[in-house]
Formats: structure tokens, sequence, C-alpha cells
């Protein structure tokens, strides 16, 4: 019998990002309970459930969707098989909170978006970045027009073919294109592009190209995109990942007739720049970086507040994501 007064999980891929970003969140939370995990490889699963004091564990995801007690699913697993999971979730008549990139490509998403809308269901994108502190207050001062009106977005994400930014893994299925999508941009662009959408809002068009420069590995380690909002507002952005050690640069700068905002995706400081005056202000993130978004997407699976990251929203990144890469959107 499921619960309607909390939310009771089942999570789906319980590797690298549920073991501290976000599996922990779903215990701590009120109105939350982690109830079962399921991965493939049935020790992995077992020693997971154990060590996170999980009732439930599975080596089948039909097994874990067929839980009657469960009624929201966490998919965690690489993007390949987002949309299969979620499709069989949303059957099964769960809400789901779903980890990035939304699927392999924007043909895939728009299968996604059709089956929330099909099965009458509750869907979340893990773009958690949107409720960090820091990012909260770049869109307050946004919103605040301290910068004056702003004039253009500047991403760049300079690295090295070994990037301390992207997450550990057993396998590198990152640059694995059959797995990931693509190549390490389809593993941090999300959340930037994302960003830039949730603090400016729908886009009108989007152009860009990639490439595969340095043959480490078969996925394209450089691409470049703009985007011009409906605001008017517009955005460039740059992420190389083949680029020397001295290079190394991972920055977002928005300016505004009045200044700029300067912040790091990965930090916690937010620059505010006005007439040669620098005030900065810091923050700290807890370990479990996807807490606020968590209880944001249990309001919203209970009725009591809106959707913190529609699947339209993660459609439009997703739209953007496969422009900058030259991949057909029509």
């Amino acid at each position: 019998m499921q619960h309607t007064s909390k939310v009771v999980w089942g999570i789906i891929g319980c590797g690298d990002v549920a073991e501290v970003k976000s599996g922990p969140a779903f215990q701590k939370l009120n109105h939350s309970e982690l109830h079962a995990v399921m991965r493939r490889n049935t020790e992995k699963a077992q020693d997971f459930a154990s060590r996170h004091q999980v009732p439930k564990w599975y080596n089948n995801a039909d097994e874990l969707l067929k839980n009657e007690y469960i009624n929201s699913i966490y998919i965690a697993t690489p993007p390949s098989t987002h949309l299969e999971y979620t499709i069989r979730a949303l059957e099964a008549g769960k809400n789901v909170y779903l980890e990035k990139p939304m699927a392999l490509s924007y043909k895939q998403a728009k299968k996604i978006t059709a089956a929330v809308e099909k099965y009458n269901s509750k869907l979340t994108l893990a773009h958690y970045r949107r409720h960090l502190p820091a990012f909260l207050k770049a869109r307050q001062l946004l919103n605040s027009e301290v910068i004056g009106e702003v004039r253009f977005a500047d991403i760049q994400v300079l690295q090295p073919i070994k990037s301390a930014l992207v997450a550990d893994s057993e396998t590198n299925w990152r640059v694995d294109s059959a797995i990931s999508g693509g190549g390490y941009f389809h593993d941090l662009a999300p959340h930037q592009i994302d960003l830039m959408c949730y603090f400016f809002g729908p886009y009108d068009t989007a152009h860009g190209f990639s490439a595969g420069q340095d043959n480490t590995y078969k996925a394209d380690d450089i691409v470049n995109g703009i985007i011009s909002f409906q605001n008017g507002v517009q955005c460039r952005g740059v992420w190389c990942f083949n680029t020397a050690e001295e290079n190394k640069k991972e920055s977002c700068i928005i300016y505004g007739s009045k200044g700029r905002i300067e912040f790091s995706f990965f930090g916690d400081v937010v620059k505010l720049i006005m007439e040669n005056k620098t005030e900065e202000f810091r923050f700290k993130n807890i370990p479990q970086v996807q807490q606020p978004m968590i209880a944001r997407t249990i309001g919203y699976f209970l009725g009591k507040e809106s959707n913190p990251c529609s699947s339209d929203e993660g459609l439009q990144v997703a739209k953007i994501m496969d422009i900058f890469c030259g991949i057909s959107v029509s």
C-alpha cells in the first residue's frame, strides 16, 4: 500500500553519486523514507543497503518497481538507461527524481516528457545547483538588478585531459558516447546550461559546434556554444577538456550595465564587482549537496509546492546540448 503522507523512495543505481551527494538526504529529510535500493551487481547492492541501513535491496529493477510500498523512484544510473528506467517507473505509477543529463539526447528526452503526460505522474530533474545557497544568491542579485541590465554571461570550463571536476568511477563511462551521450561536456554542462536557463528563462536561438581534438578517447573534447534568450540576454560557453594544466579554469561571469557577478559552478563564493569594488558572499555546502533540491522535490511530490525542475525545463537543456554538439533536433 503506497503512502500519501510521505515519500517512500527506491533508488535505481546506488553508485558514486548516491553514496554521498544524494542518497543520505532521502533518510535525513522529513516526510521521506528510503526503503530500497537496486543495483545489477548483487554484492554492491547489498553492501550499499547494509552500510546505509536501507531495509531492502534488489539486483533487478522490475522487482523494485513491483514493491507497492514505494511511491517514488530516484534514477541515478548512467544516462544510457534513463529513458528505459524512467518510463518503466512512470508506467508503474511511481513519481521520478531523475539524474542529469535527462537522457542520451533531446529525442530521448522528448519521449520522457511525453511519458510524464501520458501516465499523469510527477518528474523532477536533479539540477540541484538551482537550490544551493551560492546560486540562489546569484539569482537574487540578478533579480534585484544590482548590476543593472544584464548583457551577457560567459562560461569557461577549461580542463586538462584528467579533470578533478569529473567524478571518479570504476570505468570511464563518461567518455563513452553510447553510455553518457558524449564526453565530459555531457557530464558537466547540464548543470551550467540549466542555471543559465533558470536565471534567464526561455531561449530564442542557440548555435554551437564540437570536435575531438586530442583523440585520447572517441568522444568530443571541446564544445563551443552561444544562446540568445527571449529576454535579450546572451550567453556564450566553451567546454575544453584537453588543455594544459596551466590553463585550467572554471568560471561564470555575468556582465551587466552597472557591474558584474562572478562565481564558480563548483565553488561557494559569489563576487559582486561594481565601480572597481568587490564584495564577496561566502557559503558552505553540506556533503549531501542535493539535499535542498530533494527537499523541494518531496514537497512537490506531496502536493505542497511547485516542481523545482520540470521535464519541460530539462527538455530545454537537452535541446541546447544537442545543438551545441551539432546533433539534429528536428
